[in-house]
């Protein structure tokens, strides 16, 4: 089973080829109910196959393509359950994910993979990184609303005493240290001890801390060039300080969790993070709709809520922000050539969620996709926009 992120998502629907077969279904894990995840899953895919015969597939052809699904529903795979099960299935790629959403149950058979379902759970503001911190054990997450996943580092000192035996680090970091940025913490000073009242051996150990931290953080400047995800630091409360004399991540969170990280739950760690970090988001996500209900306002053009004006934006690279409702679909084809858009009330062979193709193609032309509820959705519509021009 493949880890669910945006680059995996972005590689799920970068290439597409016909036919891609979406699944999504409801699971349960535990209990009587467990029964009901096979029948449901058989019943999925033999609509699965009549979409694709509905296309011109031969029924044994597409028994066949359907066959790497099938050879799931064996030994004990039902056991090992979350809330929600999605399949991807196209002519070179299998992918599945068991992931702790539970979806309505749904299959899409067209040339692109339908992932509009997806992007709550991995949605560009609901992405936030965790670094656990303490002298033996260094560990650097990433996180979703949903999840905290290990993410392996390069160059990353696994613990202080690593980081110590690196010649480069002891040639390179005494002239950081000798031009500290003059943060308003004290690095030396920690619970107990008072600076300049210590010993020489202390002091040299805080020296050592200091050095350890600015080896973790050029680590993680090359990892985080380019992202603007929240950082959070995890770790002994004395450390924090250290740290962030010499951390250069700009969007390092002044809120921190204390503890020890190195015999910390992950799951304790995920939730204390979100709590910190989420509030964040939802701000952002309201600031991001009253901008585009103040452009709706001015009239400039630069907001819209015409599905078809804003199919042919997000094909053309214009779509800035999308605001695209989760629970519904909008089934149709897009004419690149003429740039129409046709809608049918059910859905024909061939036909993709123009919902889900709006948000495929902002998310893949580096715009943000906003997923929400159908009541929260601004002025009603089914999905709304603001262009880059």
């Amino acid at each position: 089973m493949a880890l669910l992120s945006i680059d995996e998502l972005k590689t799920l629907v970068e290439n597409p080829q016909s036919p891609s077969v979406s699944v999504y279904m409801p699971t349960q894990k535990a209990g009587a109910e467990i029964r009901q995840n096979p029948i449901r899953f058989k019943n999925l895919i033999r609509e699965a196959e009549q979409r694709l015969e509905a296309m011109g597939i031969r029924h044994t052809e597409a028994v066949n393509f359907l066959q790497p699904a099938m050879e799931l529903d064996r030994g004990n795979f039902w056991e090992h359950q979350d809330q929600g099960l999605v399949i991807f299935i196209s002519p070179n790629l299998f992918r599945y994910y068991c992931l702790p959403v539970e979806f309505p149950e749904l299959v899409v058979v067209n040339e692109q993979f339908h992932i509009k379902p997806l992007l709550n759970l991995i949605n560009n503001d609901g992405k936030f990184y965790v670094l656990a911190l303490s002298q033996k054990d260094v560990k650097f997450f990433a996180g979703t609303g949903y999840s905290l996943n290990e993410v392996q580092v390069e160059n990353m000192p696994p613990n202080l005493e690593a980081a110590l035996l690196e010649d480069n680090i002891q040639k390179g970091v005494q002239h950081r240290i000798a031009t500290s940025k003059g943060g308003t913490a004290n690095p030396f000073q920690h619970p107990g001890s008072v600076h300049g009242q210590g010993s020489p051996d202390q002091d040299k150990h805080q020296t050592d801390i200091l050095q350890f931290c600015y080896a973790v953080d050029e680590a993680l400047h090359e990892k985080l060039r380019d992202e603007k995800a929240p950082l959070v630091l995890a770790g002994v409360e004395y450390l924090f300080p250290i740290y962030q004399e010499a951390n250069t991540y700009p969007h390092l969170l002044e809120e921190t969790i204390n503890g020890n990280p190195e015999i910390i739950n992950l799951e304790q760690l995920h939730d204390e993070a979100w709590r910190i970090v989420s509030p964040s988001f939802q701000q952002d996500k309201k600031a991001a709709i009253e901008l585009y209900q103040q452009l709706a306002g001015e009239g400039t053009g630069k907001a819209a809520s015409d599905i078809k004006e804003i199919i042919p934006a997000a094909y053309y690279h214009r779509v800035d922000s999308l605001f695209v409702s989760l629970d519904e679909q909008k089934w149709g084809k897009f004419d690149p050539e003429n740039t129409t858009v046709d809608l049918h009330p059910e859905p024909e062979p061939d036909d993709q969620d123009m919902l889900d193709f709006a948000a495929v193609h902002t998310l893949l032309n580096g715009g943000r996709v906003y997923t929400l509820e159908s009541e929260e959705m601004p002025n009603g519509s089914t999905v709304t926009a603001i262009f880059r021009y």
